[in-house]
């Protein structure tokens, strides 16, 4: 089993890159199959399911209602928990943007025209 480090501090790359020191995420840097090891802040969490490249792993545990902080301001808002290391998506997270700018206005624009 590889382990994969994340960055230990904000603008390291490693498989996983913390973005900002605030950050309770880690974005994924390559592509990574379930079951793989995961070192985060120092302890050891194994991969649920596969991390695709852009995608987002809880860095703690969050809870439903809890703000997704990525470049250290606020992306989103939990709908359901995760633990350190599992995926964060549109499974469990929600956009905090306005509607006129978040995806659902693009498709809204394209379904209009």
């Amino acid at each position: 089993m590889a382990l994969i480090e994340p960055a230990a501090r904000p603008g390291e790359v490693g498989q996983f890159v913390l973005l900002h020191a605030d950050d309770n995420i880690l974005v994924c840097a390559r592509s990574a199959v379930a079951g793989t090891a995961v070192e985060i802040d120092g302890e050891t969490y194994t991969l649920s399911m596969d991390i695709e490249l852009g995608h987002k792993i809880a860095r703690r545990a969050l809870t439903a209602g809890d703000k997704v902080l990525r470049y250290g301001i606020a992306i989103g808002s939990m709908t359901a928990p995760a633990a350190p290391g599992e995926h964060v998506h549109s499974h469990n997270l929600k956009s905090d943007y306005i509607p006129a700018h978040g995806r659902d206005a693009v498709r809204i624009r394209e379904i209009r025209s």
